[in-house]
């Protein structure tokens, strides 16, 4: 048995997914195991390599109470609290970051400044296990009864810093839905306000807000058959990058170079205009309040024409391969 560590968001867990190959392909016939939060099931299914999926909703008691397994891997975080939360299901052996406060001197050193897809496979490199950080795709799913085709806008995003004003996602919407666009805006059910006001000033119909309308299994189908996704720095973004949907992505506090998609892909492109100094975490970042919405839309051209040079050239969707400081908020414990 192979435990793995995950207790995130779906984000997290689509940059995880070269390093849960990775894993797969190291220990071909061991029972792989992974700890995420139980809502994300449908996506835990989608990377395709996952035997057993623990449910796990952040850091605390793991709650394993199976035999010790042979390996525990921790790409969660740091340390210390994963690092223990791990070590309580006694494996006889722990891949992790080098952390003194959880008592573990094995392992590579953590580094702040890393894509966190590099950073994953980086730990397991340490260990002798290679890892491909391009092996990002996610099966592709049934649409399931949505709508195909839709251009996705995703204005919600965990924190304030990171989400760009609603008036400027409507504008792009207008502007895209006037080129014949079918826009969408998705969200979680706390996000149907900011969703419904972005989709009232676009003037869009109704139905057009899906915010709240979708489990997080329906959100990647919408997205693995979209025509364009616009988001921020959020999980959306990762979900375009999965399914090889064109996307533009707009990034604040966070460079792309630490969670953006791959810069040889045309066909998805990370907007942002920093490093600015951050301000007080409850506002709009100024790196994401310098964009406007005449660089949102050109970049739409961008990937957009990239998008249709790949179909042209017959190189299709991607496929999956066979298959004690405080902690930073974006990796968890």
């Amino acid at each position: 048995m192979i435990l793995v560590l995950r207790a995130l968001g779906v984000g997290d867990l689509a940059t995880g997914v070269p390093a849960l190959r990775a894993l797969r392909a190291a220990y071909p016939g061991a029972e792989l195991a992974l700890a995420a939060p139980r809502w994300l099931a449908p996506l835990v299914e989608l990377v395709g390599v996952v035997d057993r999926h623990v449910f796990a909703d952040g850091l605390g008691h793991l709650g394993w109470s199976g035999p010790p397994p042979a390996v525990a891997v921790n790409l969660h975080g740091r340390g210390p609290q994963s690092h223990r939360m791990l070590a309580g299901a006694r494996p006889r052996r722990m891949l992790a970051f080098a952390n003194g406060d959880a008592g573990w001197h094995d392992g590579p050193p953590w580094r702040a400044e890393e894509h966190e897809v590099d950073r994953w496979c980086r730990m397991l490199g340490w260990y002798g296990i290679p890892a491909d950080r391009t092996d990002l795709a996610l099966r592709r799913p049934g649409p399931g009864g949505l709508p195909a085709g839709v251009t996705v806008v995703h204005p919600g995003a965990k924190a304030a810093q990171r989400r760009w004003p609603p008036d400027r996602l409507a504008a792009v919407a207008r502007e895209l839905s006037g080129r014949g666009h079918r826009v969408v805006v998705t969200g979680s059910p706390g996000e149907r306000d900011i969703a419904a006001e972005v989709a009232r000033r676009a003037g869009l119909p109704a139905d057009a807000v899906l915010a709240g309308a979708t489990d997080v299994g329906e959100l990647a189908a919408l997205v693995a058959h979209a025509r364009l996704v616009l988001c921020g720095d959020t999980g959306v973004g990762h979900l375009a990058t999965a399914f090889a949907t064109p996307s533009v992505l707009l990034f604040g506090p966070v460079p792309p170079a630490w969670w953006g998609p791959p810069a040889d892909r045309p066909w998805h492109e990370a907007l942002w205009v920093g490093p600015r100094p951050a301000r007080d975490g409850t506002a709009l970042h100024p790196a994401l309040a310098e964009l406007d919405v005449a660089a949102v839309l050109a970049a739409v051209d961008r990937v957009t024409a990239a998008a249709r040079s790949r179909a042209g050239a017959g190189a299709g969707r991607l496929v999956p391969a066979q298959a004690a400081a405080p902690e930073p908020a974006r990796s968890g414990g």
